[in-house]
Parts: structure tokens; sequence; C-alpha cells
């Protein structure tokens, strides 16, 4: 099963404002019954703040409703492209080595589809205006080293998203 996001400041909010049994809570938040027990007592994440489930559309009204007038049901977790999109992409990590080739990949998308703005570069590449403009000028640091080459090959972005970005590009110029 699914966690929630945040499931801490979940199971928070849940005791406050609930009454689930702690296993409900325990099972739907994936910690330990005593855990629970602690937070409900005041020992543990006594200064995190509840995080509403309802308000991020991981639970509805009537699944808490529906669990709370039958002890042995359990919480289902909504399902939400977006919470799920969060939990199971993540943010990725980008390495030094990577880092160092992002100017290439920069270049390469400047030079073959100059028709993508500089916030759709800064999106697919997960750099900044100011490098790309510094690439564009020819002033980069390390102009002399850059080389373009296909951010797709590089593993800066996958040719989907890249692909998405082209269209969109076009999509806004006619």
């Amino acid at each position: 099963m699914t966690l929630p996001l945040m499931p801490k400041a979940t199971a928070v909010w849940l005791v406050d404002n609930t009454t689930l049994s702690f296993q409900q809570i325990a099972d739907f938040c994936g910690m330990h019954v005593l855990e629970i027990q602690a937070i409900a007592d005041g020992d543990v994440a006594f200064n995190i703040m509840g995080l509403n489930p309802i308000a991020n559309n991981q639970l509805s009204v009537a699944e808490i409703e529906r669990c709370e007038k039958d002890s042995t049901a359990t919480l289902t977790l909504l399902s939400n492209p977006e919470v799920e999109r969060l939990l199971h992409k993540g943010v990725r990590y980008v390495s030094q080595a990577k880092r160092t080739e992002r100017p290439d990949g920069i270049a390469w998308i400047v030079r073959h589809h100059p028709e993508l703005s500089d916030a759709q570069i800064v999106r697919l590449l997960r750099t900044t205006k100011p490098t790309i403009a510094a690439i564009r000028d020819k002033t980069h640091k390390n102009i002399h080293n850059i080389r373009p080459r296909n951010p797709v090959t590089l593993g800066l972005c996958s040719e989907s998203d890249l692909n998405k970005e082209i269209a969109l590009a076009a999509k806004k110029v006619s």
C-alpha cells in the first residue's frame, strides 16, 4: 500500500481530528501503533503541525466516517495523479558529472531548438536563466570547453519530456 505524503504529520492530524483507532491510523500512515499512542500522549511529534489529508486529496470525509463507524476497516488512500507523481518520481538527484555536462545540453538545445523559451529549458534541464543567457551570449566561464550534445543522450532529460516541450513551443509559435 502506498503511504500518504508526510505520514507523521498526517498521523498527528488524524489523532487530533478524528475518532479513528490507533491501529487504523498506524496502518494508514505506515507507523507502529506505539508511535501513534505516543503522538496522542504528546510525547512524540508535539512540535509537528498536522497535515490535513482531506485538503491534500489523500482521503475523503466519507472514507474517514466509514472507518470511524467500523473499527476493523482500513483507510484507503485516494488515487490522485499529482500525489502519485510526487511519491513515485520524487526529486531527481543530478550527479556532479551530469552537472558538468549540463552546459553541453543547453548549448545543443539553443542551437537545435531556438524556439524553446528560457523557462522551458529551465524546466527541462533544471538549470538557471543566467546560465542559459551566458551560453547564448557566449560569455559562460567555460565556453571554450562546451560542446553541444543532445541532453537525452547525456541523461539530463527524457526524450518524451523534450518532445513535449518542443510541441508546446510549436503551439505557441503558430
